[in-house]
């Protein structure tokens, strides 16, 4: 491809526009003019660059077979446009906030060439152009200052052979100290920068000369192998694993470097960051923050059992008040009895069970009796979806639990803790299975010792998307009062989506028959998963409608997320399906969102109040603004472009993410790729998302295997130790 005289020249030039530009790497096509040149096509790295600005390059002219004569960039300085029509291009890109294509006009036809500076030094000027209010004028001073620093920083991670994605997310949490950071200590971005993971601060950190056999080249990775290993639930990790996994990570040899990652562990449990445990003859470590969580979960779970009640209630009284049927159609049977003196016996009380065992039933029959016994309660659940089901199943309010404990963004505290308590009697918590270590914790710590706690859950659902095995370790430890509700209502028997998820629940092939003729469950044999697009297209666009239904009823809930029967391949064609036509884009990770698109939060961010497995839906784009606004339930929630990785397409969802959920119609395709993750909680949790139609879409074996894998994911969690005070640590 390159010339034969490839002598490096200078080239100097205007950016016309851009023909290809990747975000993740800074890798571009562009067309540049000159005085000598009308057109010229250049490669390479141009972060930090947009149309109309002037650069210099030096490189070499190469000849592409299909493309021609091109400009080879090997590197590169910035200037900023001096001709009036480069400087009306330049703010127009979309690079300064506030300015789109009619205000550059405006601000350039106003000003001319001193526009520029006007922005720099005398932004208050701005005001002079119709449309241009304070608020704009600020945004537009405040922006054209970040993106100076930004595009300092873009070149400098460039230079570094470092992506520059992550350059405004970068700045925007160190500011102007950002170079500092990194040259001082790279490896923090990857503690301090949701997205930037080790690898990537690593490559920085070698780049900038960081040996690769240093302490705390070392101490990072281990951190950041025990951080990401509650991505899979566990709150430890097994040493040993641990250390191969280390060894890989740093490429490192076994026996050569077993002292310096010896070292670095002491050193790490010497500056109190991590912890140690051995249990049953094995050795986990933790980060000392996750342990204490867990420890702080046990002592104040024991310390709320011990401390009396605020109220004292006659058991036997209520106990026949509750074996006759009150008038008001709210009718117990002897497990919900006895569940129900139980939450009032005991100070905190576990009730679990699956679909149609009358949980719903019982939580109303017990606020009745709060009520009547002028106790104070709250309702609350992990996340606004499962609260808003637990409003309209009881007829009282419920709030999510970031809400009931409010949190400070000023402090990025909760409010409610233990020098702040909740003022209630009974907290009463629905899809408790939910609850992280974390999540728990929070709420313990809000918890007056005289409450009562009551978590209401389906313990056969999987476990938290988040660390801890909180539900489970509670119920084991055999500390915790828990009741379990096997009955299956008549009524909940007549519809296929409970029998069926009780059936999957007892190892048993869901069933499309049914006496009662009330058709909820559809299962469509389908061998190849190259055909699963054509059967999602004529479900949503066709069959739904027939069946009563509109497409926005319904959610595909999918094992895994990649794949051609994963989420990102089915959201993809699900957009083009439901979200066509023209509309304005914009590019992030390799999707392009649009208004109307639904969309999912994929982590906890409080300063918006919005969090992992969030769904809502785009409702504006502004590209002079650089935002996008995304509607959840009642609340619009502006996001910057440089936070876009924090939203996916939500057309499909995991089915972990679909936890405390319910749609009116749950499409669920299983197929042998969904291998490693096929298990009978998976397939179980995921009908019990369906509201009123399931729809389940896939190979016979692929089921069948997900029935029969009843082993679940083991999570190393020691609250159940802590609890039965049977674990040995330091």
């Amino acid at each position: 491809m390159n010339d034969s005289a490839a002598t490096p020249e200078n080239l100097s030039g205007t950016i016309e526009r851009f023909v290809f530009k990747s975000e993740e790497s800074g890798f571009s096509v562009a067309v540049i003019s000159n005085r000598v040149h009308r057109s010229i096509f250049v490669i390479g790295h141009l972060a930090g660059i947009h149309p109309g600005q002037q650069i210099e390059a030096t490189g070499t002219w190469v000849t592409h077979p299909k493309f021609g004569r091109q400009f080879q960039i090997q590197s590169f300085t910035q200037k900023i446009p001096t001709t009036l029509l480069g400087i009306s291009k330049y703010l127009s890109s979309g690079l300064i906030k506030g300015i789109g294509v009619v205000y550059a006009q405006k601000m350039v036809d106003h000003f001319g060439a001193d526009i520029l500076t006007i922005i720099e030094n005398e932004p208050e000027r701005l005001h002079e152009i119709e449309g241009i209010g304070p608020k704009r004028a600020e945004m537009i001073a405040a922006s054209w200052q970040d993106q100076k620093h930004v595009s300092s920083l873009m070149i400098f991670l460039q230079e570094k052979g470092v992506s520059t994605a992550y350059a405004t997310k970068i700045y925007k949490k160190y500011g102007q100290t950002a170079m500092a950071v990194l040259k001082e200590n790279p490896y923090r971005l990857a503690e301090d920068i949701w997205g930037i993971g080790f690898k990537t601060a690593d490559k920085i950190a070698q780049q900038l000369g960081c040996p690769a056999l240093s302490r705390a080249r070392i101490k990072a990775a281990i951190v950041h192998l025990i951080a990401n290993a509650t991505s899979s639930g566990h709150v430890y990790c097994q040493i040993q694993p641990l250390k191969e996994q280390l060894y890989k990570l740093l490429e490192l040899d076994f026996i050569e470097h077993e002292s310096l990652v010896k070292y670095a562990l002491h050193e790490l449990y010497q500056e109190e960051k991590i912890k140690l445990i051995t249990h049953d003859d094995q050795h986990f470590i933790t980060l000392s923050s996750y342990y204490y969580v867990e420890k702080n979960c046990a002592a104040t779970i024991k310390n709320l059992l011990n401390h009396p009640s605020s109220h004292t209630f006659d058991l036997q009284k209520l106990y026949h008040q509750l074996a006759v049927d009150d008038g008001k159609g709210v009718v117990l049977n002897e497990e919900q009895q006895k569940a129900v003196l139980a939450t009032l016996q005991s100070k905190i009380t576990i009730i679990t069970g699956g679909p149609g065992t009358g949980k719903t039933t019982l939580v109303k029959k017990l606020l009745m009796l709060l009520e009547q016994q002028a106790v104070r309660y709250q309702l609350a659940a992990p996340t606004g979806r499962a609260a808003k089901r637990m409003m309209e199943g009881t007829g009282r309010h419920a709030m999510t639990l970031h809400r009931l404990l409010e949190f400070d963004v000023s402090t990025m505290q909760f409010a409610h803790n233990e020098k702040n308590a909740l003022k209630t009697d009974f907290l009463i918590i629905d899809e408790a299975s939910m609850l992280d270590m974390f999540l728990m914790h929070a709420v313990l710590k809000a918890l007056p010792h005289t409450a009562h706690l009551v978590l209401i859950g389906d313990i056969d659902q999987l476990p938290s998307v988040g660390a801890g095995n909180v539900l489970n370790d509670m119920i084991e430890s055999g500390v915790v009062s828990t009741l379990r509700l096997k009955h299956i209502f008549r009524q909940a028997q007549d519809s296929l989506i409970i029998t069926n998820a009780h059936r999957v629940n007892h190892g048993e092939f869901p069933s499309s028959s049914t006496q009662s003729g009330k058709k909820d469950f559809i299962f469509i044999k389908e061998n190849d998963p190259q055909n699963l697009f054509a059967h999602l297209e004529q479900m949503i666009k066709h069959k739904l409608g027939r069946l009563g239904f509109k497409p926005e009823q319904s959610m595909v809930l999918v094992p895994m997320n990649r794949g051609i029967a994963g989420t990102f391949t089915i959201n993809h064609q699900l957009q083009s399906l439901l979200n066509p036509g023209e509309k304005p884009t914009v590019q992030s990770h390799g999707t392009a969102f649009k208004v109307g698109d639904r969309v999912m939060q994929i982590r906890n961010n409080y300063d918006k109040l919005v969090f992992n497995g969030d769904v809502g839906s785009i409702t504006n784009l502004l590209s002079e603004d650089h935002q996008i606004t995304v509607t959840f339930g009642d609340r619009e929630v502006v996001y910057e472009w440089s936070e876009l990785d924090e939203l996916v397409l939500a057309y499909a969802i995991s089915i972990h993410k679909s936890q405390g959920s319910e749609y009116d119609v749950a499409i669920i395709p299983l197929f042998m790729q969904h291998f490693i993750l096929l298990q009978r909680n998976l397939l179980y949790t995921a009908i019990t998302r369906a509201k009123k139609l399931c729809i389940l879409i896939g190979q016979p074996k692929a089921i069948a295997l997900a029935i029969k894998n009843n082993k679940g994911t083991v999570r190393h969690t020691f609250l159940k130790q802590f609890l039965t005070s049977d674990l040995s640590c330091r």
